[in-house]
């Protein structure tokens, strides 16, 4: 497996910003319009899954990571719930629905992968790298 080096190279986080980028547009119309909290409430929770995603990753350890992608597939849930409340009371289609629920659901699957995986592996991110010092004197190694 290939080694992420930045936050913007992970496949969950891009699918997240897409889904962000959706619940935008889908709230910008109608009666959300008007529904400031709920909008407000809607938007939050599908920007906190690429938002936590980041900031677990920028941490540079393996537990925090694992910790903020456990608040991700929070803040996944948390979405989805809101979804059947939109439909509920006629804020989006069934389409718009089914289209958004199964983006969100999918990254929830895959958020919980990706934790599974990484709690399977022995390596325990890069701040615990220890860092090699070099003797102003060749001939000592520290």
């Amino acid at each position: 497996m290939t080694l992420i080096k930045r936050f913007e190279d992970i496949e969950i986080w891009k699918k997240a910003r897409v889904l962000a980028k959706k619940i935008y547009e889908t709230t910008s119309f109608g009666l959300f319009t008007k529904d400031f909290a709920f909008r407000d409430q809607i938007r939050d929770s599908s920007g906190s899954i690429m938002d936590n995603i980041a900031e677990g990753f920028e941490r540079d350890g393996k537990q925090e990571f694992i910790y903020f992608l456990s608040i991700s597939k929070g803040s996944a849930g948390e979405l989805k719930s809101q979804l059947y409340r939109a439909l509920d009371i006629k804020y989006i289609t069934n389409s718009q629905f089914k289209e958004l629920f199964e983006i969100a659901d999918e990254i929830s699957k895959m958020l919980k992968g990706f934790i599974e995986y990484l709690k399977s592996v022995d390596h325990r991110g890069s701040k615990f790298k220890k860092p090699k010092l070099k003797s102003p004197d060749p001939k000592f190694e520290i």
